[in-house]
Formats: C-alpha cells, sequence, structure tokens
C-alpha cells in the first residue's frame, strides 16, 4: 500500500530522477513550453512551481537555491529575469497541462506542459490584466447602475430626444396592430 507516499516515482532511482525533472525543467524555462508524457508532466509541475515562486524574490539566496535544484546558469537567468517578470502578479499556478493523446511508438499519453503567462492565445493582455486587480464579485446588476448614469450624464439636448422617442414607439405599434388587423 502507497499510504502517505505522494511522490512520483516515475520508475526511476531518486538520482535518476531529479536529473530527469531538472532536465525537463530547464527546457520548460527555456522554451516555455513542452511536449512529453502525462506522468512526466505531472511529476515535473510539481518540480517548477515552486522554483517560480522563488524567482519572485530576486536575492542571492534564491537565485543559488533554484540553481542548486536546475545547475544550469542561462536557466536560472531566464527564470528570475523575463519569466519572475510575468509571474509577479499571479499568486501560482504557473504552468498548464494539456493532454495530446497517446504516442504512436508506445500509446504513452502524451501531454502539452507549458508557462501560462506566454501563452498569448489563452492569457490576458496587458491591459485587461490591470483591470483584473480590482475585486471581482459575481453580483449581477452593473448594467442598471449604468444605464442610470448615461442618463444622467446626458446633455438637455438630448433629454427632448430621449422624450420624444416614447411617441415614436406608440405610432410604430399602432402601425404593427393595424397590419396584424388587415392580415387577418
Amino acid at each position: 500500500m502507497r499510504h502517505g507516499d505522494k511522490i512520483k516515482n516515475l520508475s526511476r532511482t531518486a538520482s535518476h530522477r531529479k536529473a530527469l525533472l531538472s532536465n525537463l525543467a530547464i527546457q520548460l524555462i527555456t522554451h516555455k513550453r513542452i511536449v512529453t508524457t502525462l506522468a512526466k508532466a505531472k511529476a515535473l509541475r510539481t518540480f517548477v512551481e515552486p522554483l517560480i515562486t522563488k524567482s519572485k524574490e530576486n536575492t542571492t539566496h534564491q537565485r543559488r537555491v533554484v540553481f542548486s535544484y536546475l545547475q544550469d546558469k542561462d536557466a536560472v537567468v531566464e527564470l528570475f529575469g523575463p519569466v519572475a517578470e510575468k509571474v509577479a502578479g499571479r499568486p501560482g499556478g504557473y504552468t498548464r497541462v494539456i493532454k495530446l493523446g497517446a504516442r504512436v511508438g508506445d500509446n504513452a499519453e502524451t501531454a502539452l506542459i507549458e508557462l501560462v503567462d506566454f501563452n498569448e492565445i489563452y492569457g490576458k493582455g496587458k491591459g485587461e490584466a490591470k483591470e483584473a486587480t480590482g475585486k471581482r464579485t459575481r453580483r449581477s446588476g452593473g448594467r442598471k447602475k449604468a444605464g442610470a448614469g448615461d442618463k444622467a450624464e446626458a446633455p438637455a439636448g438630448d433629454i427632448k430626444d430621449a422624450q420624444a422617442e416614447p411617441a415614436e414607439k406608440e405610432e410604430h405599434k399602432k402601425e404593427t396592430k393595424k397590419e396584424k388587423k388587415t392580415a387577418e
């Protein structure tokens, strides 16, 4: 039984698993997305997300801690540079795993793992990210408030036009009633 054993061993020894995850993390940081098996992608997610969190605090100590995991100076520079800037406002969930289907050769289930903030298709633009910083609620009624504000801001000349509109609507209703009677 595997009670309390949460680590995904990937059928490898500890040293082999550490080297594998380190290499996958380096490739993910460098290329922003990689295709691998689903099991490796899920294991990589738990390996690389704490490293990305450490990169938000750009200190010598954090750089050394991350370098002890990755052993690649270029990946550390990339992680603490552009990657840290993009994920600065995100509280977590830096990676996305998308299932791709079975591989032709050995029928292994493959997946695409990518850094969320580097995908322009799914991600938000820079302008939208600023709007998302406010408190979000699920309440409706925002349209009612906006509609009431529009009428209050209208100049005096537009009020006459607004009063003329109901008369036009009544005439249109009368015309449609006449058309219905003639059709019968």
